[in-house]
């Protein structure tokens, strides 16, 4: 199996031949066992050619994930930190 820090990639042919066999009745087991991929990637294939019908995770991504991370993204936990910062701050100047 691949290492998570270095994934494999596989064409989008190899991809709809595993999706084939699932969506013939093969196990997922055995798939996974004779093709040296994990248990959940013919899974996921499935269920993004059902979705998009593609097998690309970009394509099965919902806007909100595809938006990219940026200073945008920060400023509104880094907003949400100060908040909660500056109504915490009076409880802890009681004590």
């Amino acid at each position: 199996m691949a290492d998570p820090k270095h994934p494999r990639h596989y064409d989008e042919a190899f991809k709809r031949q595993i999706v084939r066999l699932y969506e013939n009745g093969k196990p997922a087991r055995e798939i996974k066992d004779e093709y040296d991929i994990s248990h959940s990637t013919p899974h996921r294939w499935v269920q993004g050619i059902r979705d998009s019908g593609s097998t690309k995770a970009a394509d099965n991504r919902t806007p909100g994930q595809n938006e990219p991370v940026g200073p945008g993204r920060r400023d509104r936990r880094l907003e949400m930190e100060v908040d909660v910062s500056e109504q915490a701050a009076p409880v802890f100047a009681r004590r």
